[in-house]
């Protein structure tokens, strides 16, 4: 049989699964993700120290905004041990790391302890902020926040969003991308 007649059939078939849910990926309704472009939804949140950090604190800055599942996890542990292997070229940059996930102040200070991770992770328990850039994903009964991340310029606009990030090469893909805006002068 033809390849091509099945094409539409299969294309048929993952709407539809899409459609009905698929039970542990699966991303609130009401969530729409920051395009390219936008200004990038303010917040403030809980560092791992229990301290309040807002975004608009680093304007002027680049800020790589990392949403990640859950603390101590093999996947989120590859992706926090790259941004902290590469902390000073993102100083060099002009560039602050944040990552977010829904874990608490506790278990964030805990993995930065454990893990040696030298930039600060924030704590979203209210889910809201994964919720206003689209990351939040309904894991079974648990919400977690979507492994996405948002590149925001120094004048706080999205400038590059990463989709179902691979945590190994992250950290150097996205210094990639800011050395290459910074030759531009985007």
């Amino acid at each position: 049989m033809d390849v091509r007649v099945l094409i539409p059939f299969f294309s048929l078939g993952v709407t539809f699964m899409l459609l009905a849910g698929i039970p542990g990926v699966q991303a609130a309704d009401d969530q729409s993700m920051p395009s390219v472009g936008s200004v990038a939804p303010d917040f403030s949140l809980n560092n791992q120290e229990g301290k309040s950090v807002s975004l608009h604190d680093f304007q002027g800055k680049w800020v790589v905004l990392y949403f990640y599942p859950k603390d101590q996890t093999p996947g989120c542990t590859i992706e926090a041990h790259g941004f902290t292997r590469d902390q000073g070229q993102y100083v060099q940059k002009n560039a602050v790391v944040l990552g977010v996930s829904v874990d608490t102040v506790d278990s964030h200070k805990e993995f930065c302890a454990k893990d040696g991770i030298n930039f600060m992770i924030l704590s979203d328990i209210s889910h809201d902020v994964a919720a206003k850039y689209g990351s939040l994903s309904q894991g079974g009964s648990t919400p977690r926040a979507a492994r996405n991340t948002f590149l925001i310029d120094p004048h706080g606009k999205i400038a590059k969003v990463y989709v179902k990030v691979n945590p190994t090469p992250h950290s150097t893909e996205v210094l990639a991308a800011i050395e290459e805006f910074q030759k531009s002068g985007k």
